[in-house]
Parts: structure tokens; C-alpha cells; sequence
């Protein structure tokens, strides 16, 4: 069996040194990276990303959150913006404007979750997606609230999801992709078929499997030891992929991979 398009790496041999060599060191050209997320029950994914962003070297960090919030925002946050928010506290459709001023800003959009379950914020985020064309990493709820738009996600160029086993399954079965992921399949499995599924669509996928976090892009696949499920529950470990990812826009599966051993 050829698994060429395997390749292997742990915290003592990482496979892309270079690039976490190479890190910008000028602010201007170490990247600008929009977060968005929050409703009116919290924000700790936001925070937690903007802490990351600043911690692993990016240039400059703009959240845009619900204006429900407003009083709840650290007074030591700068570049925060408030944007309409729904009954229910998510982000509204009135806050396309903000939205997509912070996405024509950054050179890479973070959808960091703590959403909400509120269709017009589902509506607000597929809208975006389809029309800007920015790098886009999306984790945690908000995967689920993109979920009525499969196609289109699995379509987007230049987009990455940090997501869970199941988040995977239903990608995979609202797609009707012809392979069923279980969670007693080997690792071998998963790697072959997200090799595959990367191949038949442009989306890049980072997911946890058996104590492993396998990124793949393009059919090629990186798979990485990992024993801290919570950084990724808590949004650190796409905050800090997106990150890197906006270093090296040419080379996602690299910079996402790298992103990891630096954790």
C-alpha cells in the first residue's frame, strides 16, 4: 500500500521547522487576523483567541462581537468591534457591513464559535463565506451553525476546520460522501479517507482521532501525537493555526501542521 501522501511528526521531530524559523519578525508583515464570535452568554473563545494570536507573534488582532457585550469586553482589548446582535444575542444579519469591513481588513478570518444557535448569525456567516474570498478557519460551534450550507463549505478554497470526530461524520454524510467514518475505525482509515476526501474537495481538515490530530490538504496528510483535547475545545489550537497559516498562505497543510509542535 502507498501511503506516500502519510507523513509522520511529534513534538522532538517536527516536519516543517522552517517555517516556525521563519516567523515575521516586523509587525507588517507578520499578519492581520479577524476573530469573530460571541453571544450574549460569553465570549471565552474570543479571548481565548486573542490572547493565542498575540502570544504566538501576529501582527494585529481585530474581534468583532455582538453589541450585547459591550459592557462585558476587558478594558485592556483594543481594536474590539460591536456589531448588531439578535434577540438571542448572536451576531445579526445587520452586522454584514462590520463583518465583512473586519474580512476585507485581515488577511485571515477566524470564526472562533461561543455563536449561539441562531439561524439569522448561520445565515450572517454563510453570506460571508461566499463572498469574500479571505483564508477563513472555522472551529468548534461555529462548524455546526454553517451546517445547512455543506457543499458550499467543502467547496471554499482556502479554508480550514479544526473540528471533532463527529463534526466529520456529518460533513462527510451531508455531502454524501461514500465513506463512513466510525469511531472504532483505525487511524489508517481515517488518514485514507480524509487523503481522499481532500483530493474530491479544496478544504483543508484538522481533527482529532484516537489521541492523534490528523491534518489533511489536498490528499496529502500530517498526523501529530497530541494529548490535549481541551486546546482544541477551547479554540487555542485553531487560533494558533490560523495563525501561522497567515505567515505562509502558499503552504496550509505545512503551516497548520507546524502550528501544532509549537503548541
Amino acid at each position: 500500500m502507498d501511503l506516500s501522501y502519510w507523513l509522520r511528526q511529534d513534538q522532538k521531530t517536527p516536519l516543517y521547522p522552517d517555517i516556525e524559523w521563519s516567523k515575521p519578525e516586523q509587525k507588517a508583515h507578520a499578519g492581520r487576523l479577524g476573530v469573530i464570535g460571541g453571544n450574549k452568554l460569553g465570549f471565552a473563545g474570543v479571548a481565548e483567541a486573542y490572547r493565542v494570536a498575540y502570544a504566538a507573534g501576529v501582527g494585529d488582532v481585530k474581534v468583532l462581537l455582538p453589541d450585547c457585550l459591550k459592557k462585558a469586553i476587558p478594558t485592556n482589548w483594543v481594536d474590539v468591534a460591536m456589531a448588531p446582535c439578535t434577540i438571542s444575542g448572536g451576531l445579526a444579519n445587520d452586522a454584514l457591513p462590520d463583518t465583512m469591513a473586519l474580512a476585507n481588513w485581515s488577511n485571515m478570518l477566524l470564526f472562533i464559535g461561543d455563536a449561539g444557535r441562531n439561524s439569522e448569525t448561520a445565515m450572517l456567516y454563510e453570506r460571508v463565506l461566499r463572498e469574500s474570498d479571505r483564508p477563513v478557519v472555522l472551529t468548534r460551534d461555529a462548524i455546526d451553525l454553517v451546517k445547512n450550507a455543506p457543499e458550499m463549505l467543502a467547496n471554499r478554497p482556502n479554508t480550514l476546520l479544526v473540528l471533532s470526530f463527529a463534526q466529520l461524520q456529518k460533513l462527510f454524510q451531508a455531502v454524501y460522501y461514500p465513506k463512513i467514518l466510525t469511531f472504532s475505525m483505525q487511524l489508517l482509515q481515517l488518514v485514507e479517507a480524509v487523503h481522499k476526501f481532500t483530493i474530491t474537495y479544496p478544504i483543508t481538515l484538522a481533527v482529532l482521532h484516537k489521541d492523534t490530530l490528523v491534518v489533511a490538504h489536498g490528499g496529502q496528510v500530517t498526523s501529530t501525537p497530541w494529548q490535549s483535547p481541551l486546546l482544541i475545545w477551547r479554540g487555542e489550537t485553531a487560533a494558533r493555526a490560523a495563525c501561522y497559516w497567515a505567515w505562509d498562505q502558499n503552504q496550509p497543510l505545512e503551516s497548520i501542521t507546524a502550528s501544532l509542535v509549537a503548541a
